[in-house]
């Protein structure tokens, strides 16, 4: 049974009321991307779905990604400089 809106806020009020100081930060930073996120939300083009569609059809036919820590290194950056970079909890 689906909880009503009430519910449901009262429920995460609860949950932010128990979170660290630490943690309630980035739950905001979260909160604030989701609603900028939906107010700026924007329609496919056609060329988004060609996009889109041949990216699909590249993977289904054995094409290979980029690892991700071949993409830092040509940024010019290392593993441990992204690592130190990320939040601290």
């Amino acid at each position: 049974m689906a909880l009503d809106l009430q519910q449901e806020l009262k429920q995460a009020h609860a949950l932010l009321d128990q979170l660290p100081p630490a943690k309630l930060g980035a739950v905001r930073s979260l909160l604030a991307v989701m609603v900028d996120d939906d107010e700026h939300d924007e329609e496919l083009t056609e060329e988004d779905r060609r996009a889109l569609r041949a990216s699909v059809e590249y993977f289904r036919n054995g094409g290979q990604g980029i690892p991700f820590e071949e993409v830092v290194a040509e940024l010019g950056f290392t593993m441990e400089q992204i690592h130190d970079a990320r939040p601290k909890e």
